[in-house]
């Protein structure tokens, strides 16, 4: 007979779990445990994922000596087979694929219902962050009834992971004379880092997913309505508020609030904020501030027209009954510092086309490297910390759980560690943002870490923040920061160094910083603030970093270092890392999620710990913290003038020039010559620049190949502008002219038929002239040009040789070679070259040996060069039989 068809024992073996806890109180499914529990049980969905009540079968309360309440939840079945259902990876499967509620395998198995019992008092409760979850199953066999269960924890600290106690055969472990010893077994149960991280991972992972959802819905009109991108923010943020409440104090907003009532003062925008306010006031938040937000909220859910109802119901309330569904029961359990709304900020973001100042200005910092700066730090339990331009807050939020976790580690006395992580979370941590939007978000995201949003500015830290507390018991007080953590728009001076001198300023207790900042600003574009910085501080590291941002800003950065109150000295080593190498593989695909976009896919985790343990300690011993960068971290000197703290100015190259890249010029040349003159159809052997019979070597020429091929020529480092006249080249749009309209060549950055893509007709007076050397501003791709051209880009460089016995084709493509060699580990997108900066710039050329520049070996072995390429490309044209001899 199927298992299906037969008859359940349910009543008996819930019969059989009571008898044996008969000594204890205990609840059936129709008696109230207690009002939050039942409370908790009536918000959650129903196992079958409806509106109905959640009834477990038995309910009672494990008590120890020291007033420790942790709530039992017992599920029982009985058939054969029901007692629990798993993944792949022997995990309670309460999901499903889409990373849904499995609402078949909830109300199907004991173990998976009690844990959905669980999960529902850990997500609406404030009292219990713990909860055993236990499953009972009975069948009757040939040879008598078999009893089986399965005992979980699942408590806040472990993420809701639903961790297995161990084997039971029968509930005598819940009775008071062994509630100790299995409290003991309890007590041992804690995620791994790993599993932690995966946790966070998978619970981000989930949030964006939905974000992003309700964010194409807005998109699309869905709503009724498209919502403009400047406004979901400030929409999903406002019904988060509503949606949360204040146990006991504001009941959170419900969707049958809504009604769709057009009057005044009871529309559904009006109702949702009465609810803000209600939230906000409870929160014990300034009145400065609420009204701040309210009024930055008024925009989108009073003056503008979701509210109207259609065919009696508002876009706000469809909206809503989605957030509710899908973003509120993420937020009412412990989000472990999850940057919520700055992934909220992102996620609805997406469609924005802004131009690259202003989007640089606002991207905010992701997770894992406001955790590598704060460790960066030694942020620990008691530090003081601050950010000058908070954004979401996810340096404060990183900060404040490295904080709590140390302190965990540190204090053994339970009530001393609560008066600890109350005193962090209200005193510890200060921002201040700017913008009013941002704000709110650093805010909410505060008040979901249940810090209260204590010490969150609005304002502007350059001109209205003194470095004080601005509310509470200690306002007026100055906040005394050992920790600066920053991520500046990059828009304002000195790239945004004009911040970090300011906060810095007022650190008087001494201490760390780590500022996320364009890696130029390091390189001059940071001054004169860089340099007044060393005055009163200590650059310890500079990073190079890799892609972080991932086509949300264009801008190459670096984090640096420093220690605060302790001035500079030039004798201090300082460590450089190329950390572009990050272990990440990033893509940016706008629906896909965090674990798509951004994979572990080369020991990420080990890398980023060496770069802490680098930083904080050294090499070590042995060069024992040296394993994935010993090629990438250099220790070297600056100076005091603030324009040397870039990687690429500290690392270990040679910019002697070799063989190859003579080689790689030469070739490049030709096959534009010859690409040109097959364009112009044009093709026989007297159009090489070397007819087939010149391709023999000269003697000098042989010895010009030897010479430079075996490394055996003198070289001296010269400045480059004593050889070339420097100038920025005009600006042409594509946009402004017609390709293929003209014979003079409109010249770009790119690489490729000597950055040629076109010949136009355009204003002569706009022409670069010829027989000169360009340098593409942004791309630092280097070609000859032997005749006038038009240029794409006021950044390109154009090099007019000095001295005309230099204005040779060969000798200028030797140049070519020669300050590639030299520019090329200095500069790159995000640090590109100027006018400015080549005028300190230096080549390496090679002497005779009274040490006068060997213009001639320079031409000899340039056409040596040529005419080995040209005369195999012949050999090979007629190997093939495309010429005759």
């Amino acid at each position: 007979m199927a298992t299906k068809n037969v008859r359940s024992i349910e009543e008996q073996v819930e019969d059989w779990c009571k008898a044996q806890l008969r000594s204890i109180k205990y609840y059936t499914k129709t008696e109230s445990i207690n009002s939050e529990i039942e409370e908790a049980l009536r918000k959650a969905p129903s196992k079958s994922g409806g509106e109905g009540v959640n009834y477990p079968d038995i309910k009672c309360f494990l008590e120890t000596s020291d007033m420790r309440r942790i709530p039992v939840m017992i599920e029982v079945k009985g058939r054969k087979g029901d007692l629990i259902k798993c993944d792949k990876n022997g995990d309670i499967c309460n999901l499903n694929k889409d990373k849904e509620p499995h609402y078949g395998n909830i109300a199907k198995y004991a173990v998976n219902g009690a844990v959905h019992y669980a999960h529902a008092i850990l997500n609406n409760t404030e009292s219990y962050k713990e909860v055993v979850a236990i499953g009972v199953n009975g069948y009757d066999t040939s040879i008598g009834r078999i009893y089986e269960m399965g005992v979980y924890y699942v408590s806040k600290e472990n993420l809701f992971v639903p961790k297995k106690v161990g084997e039971y055969t029968d509930l005598s472990f819940l009775l008071p004379e062994y509630v100790n010893g299995f409290i003991k077994d309890i007590d041992k149960l804690f995620l791994t880092d790993s599993e932690i991280e995966l946790k966070k991972i998978e619970l981000e992972d989930d949030i964006e997913r939905r974000l992003k959802v309700i964010n194409q819905k807005m998109h699309d009109e869905d709503y009724g309505q498209k919502i403009d991108v400047g406004q979901r923010v400030q929409l999903i943020t406002g019904l988060v508020m509503a949606g949360l409440g204040v146990p006991g104090k504001v009941s959170p907003l419900s969707v049958s609030d809504l009604r769709g009532d057009q009057g005044e003062k009871n529309n559904d925008g009006q109702v949702i904020m009465n609810k803000i306010s209600d939230y906000l006031s409870e929160k014990q938040l300034p009145r400065q501030k609420i009204e701040m937000i309210e009024e930055v909220l008024r925009v989108v859910f009073i003056h503008s027209k979701l509210q109207e109802p259609k065919d009696g119901e508002s876009a706000l309330h469809t909206i809503y009954a989605d957030v509710r569904q899908n973003i509120i029961p993420f937020l009412t359990g412990e989000l472990h510092n999850i940057d919520f709304t700055g992934r909220l900020f992102n996620v609805l973001n997406e469609w924005v086309d802004v131009p690259d100042g202003a989007k640089n200005d606002v991207v905010l910092t992701p997770r894992y490297i406001t955790e590598l700066m704060a460790r960066l730090c030694g942020v620990n339990m008691d530090s003081y910390v601050w950010d000058f331009a908070t954004g979401s807050a996810g340096f404060l939020i990183s900060s404040m759980h490295q904080m709590i976790a140390d302190a965990k580690q540190k204090i053994s006395s339970p009530e001393e560690l609560n008066r600890k992580i109350t005193h962090i979370k209200m005193y510890q941590l200060l921002g201040i943002e700017k913008l009013a939007d941002i704000y709110m978000l650093a805010v909410l995201n505060m008040i979901l870490m249940k810090d209260g949003s204590s010490n969150i500015i609005h304002g502007d830290s350059l001109t209205e923040f003194e470095g004080n507390y601005e509310q509470g018991e200690y306002n007026g007080k100055p906040f005394p920061a050992n920790v600066f953590l920053l991520n500046p728009p990059y828009s304002k001076s000195g790239k945004g160094f004009v911040f970090v001198h300011r906060a810095l300023s007022m650190m008087h207790h001494g201490g760390m910083a780590a500022v996320l900042i364009m890696e130029n600003a390091g390189s001059g574009n940071g001054l004169p603030y860089t340099r007044e910085i060393l005055k009163n501080n200590t650059l310890v590291a500079s990073i190079h970093m890799s892609d972080i941002f991932c086509g949300k800003a264009s801008v190459q950065t670096a984090i640096y270092v420093f220690k605060v109150g302790v001035p500079h000295d030039i004798h201090q080593v300082v460590k450089f890392i190329d950390f572009s190498n990050d272990g990440y593989t990033r893509q940016n695909r706008k629906k896909s999620s965090q674990s798509v976009n951004l994979r572990n896919t080369d020991h990420a985790t080990e890398r980023y710990d060496e770069v802490v343990r680098l930083i904080r300690y050294g090499r070590g011993a042995h060069d024992e913290n040296l394993q994935y960068y010993q090629d990438c971290y250099v220790e070297d000197y600056i100076t005091l003038d603030g324009n040397d703290w870039t990687y690429a100015q500290h690392r270990n190259v040679d910019v002697r020039p070799v063989a190859e890249d003579f080689q790689r010029v030469v070739k490049d040349y030709l096959a534009w010559q010859i690409g040109e003159i097959i364009r112009n159809d044009n093709v026989h052997e007297e159009s090489l620049d070397t007819n087939y019979e010149d391709c023999t070597l000269t003697d000098d020429e042989a010895e010009a190949l030897r010479r430079i091929n075996e490394g055996k020529v003198k070289m001296k480092e010269v400045s480059i502008v004593d050889f070339f006249d420097v100038r920025n080249s005009h600006n042409i749009l594509k946009s402004d002219i017609i390709l293929g309209s003209g014979n003079t060549p409109y010249v770009t950055a790119s690489e490729g038929n000597n950055s040629i893509v076109s010949y136009v007709s355009y204003d002569d007076e706009m022409k670069e002239e010829g027989n000169s050397i360009m340098i593409g501003g942004k791309t630092l791709v280097i070609t000859y040009q032997p005749k006038d051209f038009f240029s794409n880009d006021s950044h390109n460089l154009v090099l007019r040789f000095n001295d005309e016995n230099g204005r040779t084709e060969n000798i200028q493509l030797f140049f070519v070679a020669a300050l590639y060699k030299s520019l090329s580990h200095k500069y790159s997108w995000g640090n590109s070259i100027s006018n400015k900066k080549i005028q300190t710039d230096t080549v390496l050329l090679p002497v005779t040996s009274s040490s006068t520049f060997d213009y001639t070996l320079m031409e000899t072995y340039i056409r040596a060069l040529k005419k080995n390429l040209i005369g195999c490309l012949l050999n090979k044209l007629h190997a093939n039989g495309k010429m005759k001899k």
